[in-house]
């Protein structure tokens, strides 16, 4: 093999040994001149998301098109609601809360009754999951997604009699105006409880009970604890979603306070 070699004044070099000097030079001098860096401070700063933040021209024009075509789908009336609805309006139970516990009975029961045989008891949902009110009037996608935003799924979990028990228990404790269906509570005037039904029958601590609720609350939210690791099944259906099949289908809302959960008197 044919070597090819480098002249100067002082003689001839052999060219692989002289890259490789130049390379392991340049080597030493690189690592010589590395310096090391230390992390001295971090500087962080609040940046309001308000009012004072101004839009880009380029943006609002590129995605304006597509706000349009949403705004429609969201927009167009789905159902009709007479009377105003808001989670404040009444103590214990409200007909907003009623709707969603409707709701979800509803459109999980033909899915549940249909992929397991069994039926739904229960449904047990959150008074702070409603996150808007519903005004008189049309009802729309948007309507849905302004009182459900969360992307919460319906659950079923399977509790025994001393677990609904349990339940039964947190929410006369708390007197709040959770959405419950399936369930009547009545409360004397010490707040205990004078009557307690289950789909017009007493509470039978031997019965396995088919509770609907959100995957929120499954898990422990509100601090639920009573469903803690008892078996449930998921469907894929988000509440909102059902909101949305629901109003397609019923044409008025008539939805009212009544005495799922109120005072004996």
């Amino acid at each position: 093999m044919k070597k090819y070699r480098l002249e100067n004044r002082k003689g001839t070099w052999n060219y692989s040994a002289f890259a490789k000097a130049v390379v392991l030079a340049t080597i030493f001098l690189v690592s010589c001149n590395q310096k090391e860096y230390h992390l001295q401070k971090v500087v962080g700063s609040k940046i309001a998301i308000d009012s004072s933040l101004t839009s880009v021209p380029e943006i609002e024009e590129y995605i304006a098109p597509f706000k349009k075509s949403l705004d429609v789908q969201m927009n167009e009336q789905l159902s009709y609601n007479p009377v105003s609805m808001y989670k404040s309006d009444y103590k214990l139970n409200t007909p907003i809360g009623n709707m969603m516990a409707t709701i979800v009975r509803t459109q999980g029961a033909p899915v549940y009754k249909s992929r397991t045989g069994k039926s739904i008891d229960i449904v047990l949902l959150n008074n702070g999951g409603i996150r808007a009110g519903m005004p008189a009037g049309p009802v729309s996608m948007r309507s849905a997604y302004e009182i459900m935003p969360f992307d919460n799924e319906i659950v079923i979990a399977e509790l025994t009699g001393d677990q609904v028990n349990e339940l039964i228990n947190y929410l006369i404790e708390r007197k709040s105006a959770h959405p419950i269906d399936g369930l009547q509570i009545l409360l004397n005037e010490d707040g205990t409880a004078a009557s307690v039904l289950i789909n017009d029958k007493p509470l039978d601590t031997n019965k396995v009970y088919h509770v609907a609720t959100n995957d929120y609350l499954y898990n422990g939210g509100d601090n639920m604890s009573f469903f803690k690791d008892t078996p449930f099944t998921s469907f894929d259906y988000k509440i909102r979603n059902a909101m949305i099949d629901y109003f397609k289908k019923v044409d008025t809302l008539t939805f009212q306070r009544d005495h799922r959960f109120d005072y004996a008197h």
